[in-house]
């Protein structure tokens, strides 16, 4: 199964996977499953490091690298998936959650997430 993480999820697999729950880390950890990250995911960091939030203080660049050395798969943002967060349910506010819904959505990838709001949305969405 292809799993796309959100940037929390994704944040704490590369740096906190203690802060894990034992479900979310048998999934990460089984070989048969793809583990993806997005660009958004990225972005995201990069903008909010620059905020000076503490909860985003690691080098994007440093991140992406190590992900991309331990077989994760970087999904890139293209003008379907922005399109399509047009037709979303306005449950959630914040653009990168959104991007992360619609990338899982059009490409049919299971978006990995903590955040009750984003399990509100229909789609291949797995919360814990």
């Amino acid at each position: 199964m292809k799993l796309l993480l959100d940037t929390h999820v994704l944040l704490w697999a590369a740096g906190s996977p203690a802060q894990l729950p034992p479900d979310a880390r048998v999934l990460l950890e089984d070989p048969d499953n793809e583990l993806v990250f997005s660009a958004a995911s990225i972005w995201e960091i990069t903008i909010k490091r620059g905020l000076g939030r503490a909860d985003f203080q690691v080098d994007a660049r440093v991140l992406r690298r190590g992900l991309l050395d331990n077989g994760y798969l970087e999904l890139p943002i293209i003008s379907e998936h922005t399109v399509f967060i047009d037709s979303l349910p306005s449950i959630h506010k914040d653009p990168f959650d959104r991007i992360l819904i619609a990338q899982a959505t059009v490409e049919g990838i299971t978006l990995l997430t903590a955040d009750a709001l984003i399990a509100q949305y229909p789609g291949p969405i797995r919360a814990f």
